[in-house]
């Protein structure tokens, strides 16, 4: 019976793996595109039909990108932005969320529903009145005023509160008992046991704040102060545009974001699929 079962399960398997494969392939397409096209002359990233390999190969727009823009720059101050702001999301995230998930205060579920319901409202609504924020603190063509509004993220809370949740009450009862005060039990364990949520939110909020272009474009005003997002965005000219010139960077862009997701890739899935199987 169960070599009959196997046998009828071996076309669908055959079938659902050439399924994933194809979509895997479909969704790899626009990087692939993406970076055979910086590859190209303008002329030839616009050519019909398309040539789907570069028939010759220069690295000319690369060079030119980093050579007449300060992509060097834009590229410390995109990483600098995307990786302090996390790091204080992750900080500040995970002492709101181990609070509203393990103390007990006054108003604590009216506080979360009043804190997770600001997810519904676009930044966009909030652009003015922040900007007119962080003009008065005197941060505009600031890299701080790029990470400051990033800081306390209600997803970040609402995130790692599910994982905190997930913790067993027992062991933070047992480090009491134990001596331990509240703060050694929050940092040495109950944060080590949610690792798998703060690698997902890592990457998650890493690429938002990477890819948060209008918030940047609004601040960062200055040519040097600009981020590799917006930066990329300029390199677009109006009457003779280079395609070519503009792929290369948007491959300079997305490189790291490659790297990132290569490196908490393994936190990332054990964050995502986190409670879907019960031992």
């Amino acid at each position: 019976m169960p070599q009959s079962t196997s046998k009828k399960r071996e076309p669908f398997d055959l079938v659902s793996n050439a399924l994933v494969a194809f979509f895997a392939v479909l969704n790899l397409f626009p990087l692939y595109w993406l970076f055979t096209s910086s590859l190209k002359n303008s002329a030839d990233v616009v050519k019909m039909p398309p040539d789907w390999f570069p028939a010759s190969i220069t690295f000319d727009n690369y060079i030119d990108v980093f050579r007449n823009q300060p992509a060097l720059r834009w590229t410390f101050n995109s990483l600098f932005v995307s990786g302090v702001s996390t790091v204080l999301v992750i900080i500040v995230g995970a002492m709101a969320a181990y609070a509203f998930s393990k103390l007990t205060f006054k108003g604590r579920n009216i506080i979360f529903v009043v804190f997770i319901s600001s997810l519904m409202i676009p930044k966009e609504i909030m652009i003015v009145p922040l900007f007119r924020i962080i003009q008065d603190f005197g941060m505009v063509n600031e890299l701080s005023g790029m990470i400051w509004p990033n800081v306390a993220t209600a997803f970040g809370v609402f995130l790692l509160k599910g994982f905190f949740d997930a913790t067993p009450d027992a062991l933070r009862e047992a480090s009491r008992i134990d001596g331990a005060g509240e703060w050694r039990t929050f940092a040495q364990i109950m944060l080590p046991i949610v690792k798998p949520g703060i690698g997902a939110l890592f990457i998650l909020n890493f690429v938002q704040v990477w890819n948060d272009y209008l918030w940047q474009m609004v601040v960062g005003q200055e040519k040097t102060m600009k981020t590799l997002m917006v930066g990329t965005a300029t390199l677009m000219q109006d009457l003779n545009p280079n395609y070519a010139y503009k792929m290369a960077g948007a491959t300079v862009a997305a490189i790291p974001m490659l790297i990132i997701f290569l490196l908490f890739q393994r936190y990332f899935t054990h964050g995502m699929t986190a409670g879907a199987v019960k031992e």
